[in-house]
């Protein structure tokens, strides 16, 4: 079975921030990182080059696939700040319209 490309390392999240180009995407990541810290309680983890993620799960799929992943996590993208969420979160969720403009995926934001 193929492996995840994308795993947890002991990089600097503290450095990946503040080598984030764009200021307010380098200052809106600095406010994700203390909101998750709260909310998870533990520390942020860089899972490979641009994700931080936030907790540890195991997960396992009724194919047999299984691996480790955070609980949540985010990165800041070109375009956007992607949320990455384990849990399934409906699209109706009256949460979401606190949200701004936003799109979906499997497990994004």
């Amino acid at each position: 079975m193929a492996e995840l490309k994308t795993q947890k390392n002991d990089d600097s999240v503290e450095d990946f921030i503040a080598g984030i180009d764009d200021e307010r995407k380098r200052e809106d990541s600095k406010t994700l990182v203390d909101m998750m810290t709260r909310v998870i309680g533990e520390e942020p983890m860089m899972w490979g080059p641009s994700i931080s993620g936030f907790g540890d799960q195991h997960y396992k799929y009724q194919s047999g696939r299984e691996g480790d992943w955070f609980k949540i996590g985010f990165s800041p993208r070109k375009q956007n700040l992607t949320l990455y969420v384990t849990d399934y979160i409906p699209a109706d969720d009256p949460l979401f319209v606190q949200l701004g403009k936003y799109s979906t995926g499997k497990a994004c934001i």
